[in-house]
This record gives structure tokens, sequence and C-alpha cells, in this order.
């Protein structure tokens, strides 16, 4: 990865891959040079959890909250402000 590049949140970026260029948030990106594959969410979901920011919460937050996990869209509704 070239230092002036960045890896948005939720990316996922395949082993062995050169990242030459932005990844967008919830993207997956693989190849020499890395070439977006897919959207790992929709562009409404991705939002939603940008906003939500779980990895901000604290440990305890997390521990608490670890079963909410297993359902996106309960989780988005229990957490999300959209």
């Amino acid at each position: 990865m070239l230092p002036s590049v960045t890896i948005g949140n939720g990316a996922a970026v395949g082993a062995g891959a050169i990242v030459t260029k932005d990844v967008a948030a919830y993207t997956v990106v693989a190849g020499v040079p890395a070439k977006p594959i897919r959207r790992r969410f929709s562009e409404a979901v991705s939002a939603q959890l940008e906003q939500i920011a779980w990895w901000n919460w604290t440990r305890s937050e997390l521990e608490m909250r670890f079963l909410d996990f297993r359902d996106m869209d309960a989780f988005l509704e229990k957490y999300g402000t959209e």
C-alpha cells in the first residue's frame, strides 16, 4: 500500500493485493494492482454502519451488544439513525 492511499472502514483487501488507489468503505478489492470486486453492503447500509461507528465502542459495550451483530437488519434497526 502506498503511503498516500486510504482504505475505508470495513473494506476487505485480498491477500497479495497491491493497493495503489483509495479503497472505499465496505468494498472488496484484490489483484495487482488492486481493483474493486464488489461492495459488501448497499450504499444505505454502508452509510448507517459509518454513522453507528461500532468500532469506537468500548470493550464493555461490545461485550454487551455482541449478540446483536448476528442479524444485520436488527442491528441497524436497533443502533442506526436512518
